[in-house]
């Protein structure tokens, strides 16, 4: 019997992290899952979904604990994805963007810790997993990273920027390893993060919806297996084309 493949997702517990679970697991991986609250029950029931490790991955010492945890139920075994997808958009007290001018600078490093050092202690924790499975990295940045976007503030833009130009540097480090990274970004999504407002946005795209957690997790797994083998190093919007604009 072939071994089945094994995905790591971290913010697996609603939205795009919980669709892309599902998709991974209708697929018929193995997914081992990090987020801070527990899996809801229904998801238990999912025999594909075989580990679930509560950790707080934007805190140094819960995230260290995650990756040794993580390896020691890898038990040597490959890894063929390790998908980044664990990130915060604070607002401030009185619930304005986190800006340049306004809220704590330690609210901006705790934004930087999840969505950009995270990645990068994850990715090298658990690279020896990835080599043994010639697997496939994939960040989760946002369009929000690309253009001043009205609701996501200044602190979350500049670390998904920040994990964009992340991405073409572990692409080249990582392709020595066989390792390949990617992105994808996604524009305006029907998830529990989406500003109530959002729904103004809609002109701007030009598909004219809002886009699903289903259709960032199409992308996601499909970065992750041999019919993307020679892409490295690219950054997918998914954003009905609000890109563009």
């Amino acid at each position: 019997m072939p071994h089945r493949p094994t995905v790591i997702l971290t913010g697996a517990s609603r939205g795009i992290g919980h669709a892309t679970v599902k998709r991974f697991s209708d697929e018929g991986w193995r997914v081992i899952t990090c987020s801070r609250e527990a899996v809801p029950v229904e998801c238990r029931r999912d025999p594909n979904w075989t580990h679930h490790i509560e950790a707080d991955l934007g805190d140094p010492d819960s995230r260290a604990g995650f990756v040794a945890e993580a390896n020691q139920v890898l038990a040597g075994n490959p890894l063929a994805g390790l998908v980044n997808n664990a990130g915060i958009s604070p607002k401030t007290p009185f619930k304005e963007r986190l800006g340049c001018l306004n809220g704590d600078l330690n609210d901006w490093r705790a934004v930087f810790e999840l969505n950009f050092f995270a990645p990068i202690v994850l990715a090298r924790g658990l690279a020896g997993a990835l080599v043994r499975g010639k697997g496939a990295i994939v960040n989760i940045t946002s369009i929000a990273g690309h253009a001043v976007h009205p609701f996501a503030g200044s602190a979350y833009s500049t670390s998904k920027a920040a994990l964009s130009a992340l991405t073409r540097e572990m692409a080249v480090e990582f392709a020595a390893l066989g390792v390949r990274v990617n992105a994808v970004a996604p524009g305006e999504i029907e998830t529990a993060m989406l500003s109530p407002e959002t729904e103004v946005l809609i002109p701007r795209i030009p598909l004219q919806r809002l886009g699903t957690p289903g259709d960032v997790a199409a992308i996601v797994f499909r970065l992750c297996t041999a019919d993307c083998s020679y892409i490295t190093g690219t950054e997918i919007f998914v954003t009905g084309g609000q890109h563009l604009f």
